[in-house]
């Protein structure tokens, strides 16, 4: 996927969590987020890439996709919508 960012504003390492904590995690980072700046979300569970869609589809942020990096999948966000600071 080369339309995705090749850098982003703020990371959060999920590693070895399970669903739903990954989201939770990315919930409560994109509160804090100014409109357009993108988190990353670094998880090693399968459903992630399930669950943050999702997640993003309800609160109104961007899902712009994913990257792997070995074992682990780099969820790309755009904060938008409810909760996101401007």
């Amino acid at each position: 996927m080369s339309d995705l960012p090749d850098t982003w504003d703020h990371e959060i390492d999920c590693e070895g969590l399970l669903c739903p904590l990954p989201v939770l995690r990315a919930r409560k980072r994109l509160m804090a987020m100014a409109l357009g700046q993108v988190l990353c979300v670094r998880a090693t569970d399968a459903m992630a890439a399930v669950d943050l869609p999702h997640f993003c589809g309800q609160a109104g942020h961007s899902y712009l996709g994913q990257t792997a990096d070995g074992a682990v999948a780099r969820h790309l966000i755009r904060a938008g919508g409810q909760g996101s600071a401007g």
